[in-house]
């Protein structure tokens, strides 16, 4: 058994930062989603530039310029907005993983550092926000917790 000391130390802290994880967990879905966001804005916003980038500067592997200005454009816009609300949120945070993945290899020879560049390391930082939501989920303040809770009840009226 642990004494009063040890048990101040161990369950205090755990227990403040359970009661604001969920705020944690809303606020790394706001700030990823809003970095994509801006960045699909900027390419809507000149899209002429945007087609050129890809045609001339981005190295998207696997697809045609066009469809790689448009499928990133609508990953960067589309996957941030289920994000702030909290639906499918893990699918849109592997879906925004896959538009940054892409982002990094479509400009890596840009770079002649490579991945080591400072230019990388938002990337990292958002990709590893991603991870974490993809694997402990969106929290209680999103539409997934709302429909899980909802499922759960009826099943348990069966």
């Amino acid at each position: 058994m642990l004494d009063k000391a040890t048990q101040w130390l161990v369950y205090l802290p755990a227990t403040l930062l359970n009661r604001v994880q969920d705020v944690f967990a809303l606020a790394i879905r706001f700030y990823v989603g809003w970095q994509f966001f801006k960045a699909g804005q900027l390419k809507i916003n000149s899209w002429s530039n945007t087609l050129q980038q890809f045609q001339f500067d981005f190295q998207v592997p696997l697809l045609p310029p066009y469809a790689a200005a448009v499928l990133g454009t609508f990953g960067e816009m589309f996957f941030p907005v289920l994000l702030w609300i909290g639906l499918t949120t893990r699918l849109a945070a592997v879906g925004l993983q896959i538009v940054n993945i892409v982002a990094v290899i479509s400009v890596l020879y840009l770079f002649p550092n490579g991945l080591s560049d400072p230019a990388f390391g938002d990337h990292f930082l958002w990709g590893l926000m991603m991870l974490g939501l993809t694997f402990y989920g969106p929290g209680r303040l999103s539409i997934d917790y709302l429909l899980i809770r909802r499922r759960r009840n009826v099943f348990q009226g069966l």
